[in-house]
């Protein structure tokens, strides 16, 4: 063999070898969660569909140096019942260990029919919180810190949800109302569509799974949010 030739196959072997070692691994299959509806709800069957989800995906949602990457992670597209009435398919990005157990949960919700404005992911508002809240939309995923302070939100692990923001608002321990549109859905007395209570479908499908939820807190009090930490 000619020098210049076994240079040339030395280095197609080195190139080889690296090439082996920096494949990455296949993408995590996609799953789904399909449930009949009971008879005589009159409602399609529920079907929640879990797939990876990419950097470019999520948008300004996340950034290097968030606490998990988007291969611990997970999109779920889902049905839920509409303020209308009518099904409409909605998506979560959630932590991928909790991605089967939110399907579930949002299963239960689907077939007590609770209402739920929207559920985009948070991108969509440009990852502000504040504009999702406003728009009433239901998200999880949101690499930032907690409200009021510097440490991450468990949202920024996806293990936190937030439901229906306006019906159920944040109340800081000054007074503040989060969204301010929220403010006439303080008083819990009232029993509205898309309000969440203690001991209600919405609540027990979170809790009796071990998420806590933020309506149970004294100071703030979140009633739009369930974690699991």
């Amino acid at each position: 063999m000619k020098s210049a030739t076994r240079v040339l196959a030395l280095v197609t072997l080195i190139v080889s070898a690296a090439l082996v070692g920096t494949t990455p691994a296949p993408a995590a299959p996609a799953r789904t969660v399909e449930l009949a509806a009971p008879a005589g709800s009159g409602l399609p069957p529920y079907v929640a569909v879990i797939k990876p989800v990419t950097a470019k995906r999520l948008g300004s949602s996340w950034r290097e140096g968030c606490p998990v990457g988007p291969d611990q992670l997970r999109l779920v597209s889902l049905n839920f019942v509409g303020f209308d009435g009518a099904v409409h398919r909605g998506e979560l990005v959630v932590n991928a260990a909790l991605a089967v157990e939110v399907a579930r949960v949002f299963a239960d919700l689907y077939f007590a029919r609770f209402p739920i404005q929207r559920m985009e992911t948070i991108e969509k508002y440009d990852s502000d919180d504040d504009a999702s809240m406003a728009a009433n939309n239901t998200s999880a995923f949101n690499c930032r810190p907690i409200t009021g302070g510097t440490a991450w939100s468990n949202h920024s692990y996806g293990r936190a949800i937030d439901v229906n923001t306006v019906q159920n608002p944040y109340i800081s321990r000054s007074g503040t109302v989060y969204p301010p549109n929220g403010a006439p859905y303080v008083d819990r007395t009232q029993d509205l569509p898309g309000m969440i209570h203690a001991g209600d479908a919405t609540e027990q499908a979170f809790t009796t799974r071990g998420w806590t939820w933020g309506g149970f807190w004294t100071t703030p009090i979140d009633y739009q949010h369930f974690e699991k930490p």
